[in-house]
């Protein structure tokens, strides 16, 4: 192995910056490359330098190994850190950094390689002695076969994507009927992520918890495990809550699931940081494998809080050829570390990611926050949309909820909606709280979707006296008279002024009256409250973070809402501009019309699938009815609120 002192990190975002502030720390020199896109992005600023590697598409940037490598030639780097996401697991991608002469701060491409496609990590796994879940993984993949193989092993059962990894092109069948359209979209978001459809069948473990372990090797072949981690709450398949230790593991069957996690990666001779994920059964004792990740994980922070290791800095000293600094006897787990993805995307809209600016940014330091953006970033359609992980840690795990809970709610993320509120919720959940989630857990919590918190009146009169004070302070900033209707609005009293309000498009008709400098009372239909300048509402504190909207309105977080407070124009109508219209809910690819027109369609039926940051999201009929007309064609790219079809009844 050859020594290095600059570092290229091949990634963006989070895990960018992450890699950027360990490598500083040991005195490397830090190389960013980036998208048009994220050229003003905070990883960008905070290397050394960085270099351009092509459009806002992932394939054009973060996925062309050929721009990257060149990058790494321009600055001098002598190492290559792929992160997590895009080309982390690639073999060809890390057999080309070492043609190029360089180091690959990971495994050999041969390792990636196997474990990086679950057919052949599952065969691998089985000739190891793993155990693993029942299934096919064969090379014969028509769907007559693939039917075949789903009949003899029987409902439920998991369709996954071989090379898949992160949630993407898995689908839970549980109706052998509905069997088709998950191979179609299995198929498909493989195919959009990973460039490979092939496809594994594996009976569907029920009341499982996900367990994974962290190892580390050496070029020596040391090879090491770093405890576990629990990440069963999901969503889809992507992790949620992730935390070490696994609430309620014991010692023998951490023991035995390090043993395997280690010989799955000596089975391939591994070298670097890797993951071993999983499925615990529910008896709490039989575990199968499912995946190993061959890269840095997401949720690696709640290990390093617990064992008190930089797993970034091993990696990077491993890569140099150093030996492993710790042996098994060394590690040991201290205290509890959980941790949160906040992500940029709704929840009360079947959790579509929201793209926009990021008007304001503000956490909690209570706790460690890894992020890659700040206030005034643009969140891009182009990418994964998680904005920051929020990892507490404590001396037991009860102590690092209640910091984790007190953290989400002094976090603030104005001008794009987010899951904060989902994540608040879901730490006052029971089963959160026991440690007693299961990986239906989510689904079975919330079988309608996330609550939905109706806006109060209370919300309403804040949202009024902020807006007023924001549009008298501006008037007031420019030395201009106030707009017509804030006439009366002063010190002394005054008219009421009435006030068309808009918060998301929902229209409240209200008046507001300044009673001195520092109260403004709102009325509206059979309620009144009194606001003060502190916002205190009726005398009452309340939480509020709010932030101008660059144009006249404001963002405001409070109570569980993330609001865009405008004035209503004056032909604004609650009732749908379109009714009966299917609309493209976010900006995306348009990869299949699933009716035409004067097809009888059912609620739920799948109308029409878009693709939009590599995942396959189904667009359903709200309620029966009769396609009209089609507006658009598949492989049209759609902006967000485009009109898809118009539905009429079916009488």
């Amino acid at each position: 192995m050859s020594t290095f002192d600059t570092l290229l990190i091949a990634n963006r975002g989070e895990i960018a910056c992450r890699i950027i502030r360990t490598a500083r720390d040991l005195g490397l020199r830090t190389v960013a490359v980036y998208s048009h896109a994220d050229a003003n992005a905070l990883h960008v600023s905070m290397a050394d330098e960085a270099h351009p590697i092509g459009l806002a598409p992932a394939a054009d940037s973060y996925l062309n190994s050929d721009a990257i490598l060149e990058a790494a030639k321009a600055s001098g780097a002598g190492a290559i850190h792929p992160g997590y996401g895009f080309l982390s697991e690639n073999a060809d991608f890390a057999r080309a950094v070492e043609r190029a002469g360089l180091v690959f701060v990971g495994p050999s491409a041969e390792a990636i390689e196997i474990m990086g496609n679950k057919a052949i990590a599952k065969a691998h796994m089985l000739d190891a002695g793993v155990p693993c879940v029942p299934g096919y993984q064969g090379d014969d993949q028509t769907d007559a076969t693939l039917l075949s193989h789903a009949r003899n092993i029987g409902m439920p059962l998991m369709v996954k994507a071989a090379a898949g990894g992160g949630g993407k092109g898995m689908r839970l069948v549980t109706d052998l009927d509905d069997l088709p359209e998950a191979l179609t979209l299995a198929r498909a978001e493989g195919s959009a992520s990973f460039g490979n459809g092939t496809l594994i069948l594996e009976r569907a473990v029920q009341s499982a918890r996900h367990i994974e372990i962290q190892i580390f090797a050496d070029h020596d072949g040391n090879t090491i495990a770093l405890g576990e981690r629990d990440c069963t709450v999901q969503r889809r398949h992507q992790k949620v809550i992730e935390e070490a230790p696994a609430p309620g593991m014991t010692r023998t069957i951490r023991k035995r699931m390090e043993k395997a996690a280690i010989a799955a990666a000596q089975s391939v001779g591994y070298v670097g940081a890797g993951t071993v994920e999983f499925l615990l059964d529910g008896n709490g004792e039989d575990f199968y494998f499912l995946e190993m990740n061959t890269r840095l994980q997401v949720e690696h922070p709640v290990t390093e809080m617990v064992t008190g290791l930089d797993l970034v800095a091993l990696q990077l000293a491993v890569a140099q050829g150093a030996p492993l600094p710790v042996s098994q006897e060394d590690i040991t787990l201290s205290g509890h570390a959980i941790e949160v993805r906040l992500y940029a995307e709704d929840p009360a809209n079947g959790f579509l990611p929201s793209i926009g600016k990021i008007h304001k940014f503000e956490t909690d330091n209570i706790i460690r926050i890894d992020t890659g953006v700040r206030s005034g970033d643009e969140v891009s359609p182009h990418y994964d949309p998680m904005l920051a992980k929020l990892i507490a840690y404590g001396d037991t795990r009860d102590e690092a909820l209640r910091k984790l809970s007190q953290a989400l709610d002094n976090t603030a993320v104005l001008g794009v909606t987010t899951n904060v509120s989902f994540l608040r919720d879901l730490l006052d959940r029971t089963e959160v709280q026991n440690g007693t989630a299961t990986t239906s857990f989510l689904d079975d919590a919330y079988p309608n979707g996330p609550p939905q918190t109706a806006v109060t009146s209370q919300t309403v009169a804040l949202s009024a006296a902020l807006l007023l004070r924001s549009e008298s302070d501006k008037a007031q900033a420019q030395s201009l008279l106030p707009d017509a209707s804030l006439a009366g609005f002063s010190s002394d009293g005054g008219l009421p002024i009435p006030l068309d309000l808009s918060l998301d498009g929902e229209l409240h008709s209200i008046t507001a009256t300044s009673v001195g400098t520092d109260q403004i009372t709102v009325s509206g239909d059979g309620w009144t409250h009194n606001v003060s300048s502190d916002l205190r509402i009726d005398g009452h504190r309340t939480t509020a973070h709010h932030a101008p909207d660059g144009m006249r309105g404001l963002y405001l977080q409070t109570a569980g809402h993330h609001l865009h407070v405008t004035r209503a124009q004056p032909w604004a109508t609650t009732d749908a501009t379109a009714t009966g219209a299917l609309t493209a809910p976010m900006p995306g690819l348009l990869v299949a019309l699933n009716v035409a027109a004067g097809d009888t369609v059912q609620k739920g039926d799948t109308l029409a699938v878009l693709e939009a940051m590599k995942m396959q999201h189904q667009l359903t009929a709200a309620a029966d009815g009769v396609v009209a007309a089609l507006h658009v064609e598949t492989g049209q790219q759609l902006s967000k609120g485009a009109l898809i079809l118009t539905m009429e009844d079916p009488t």
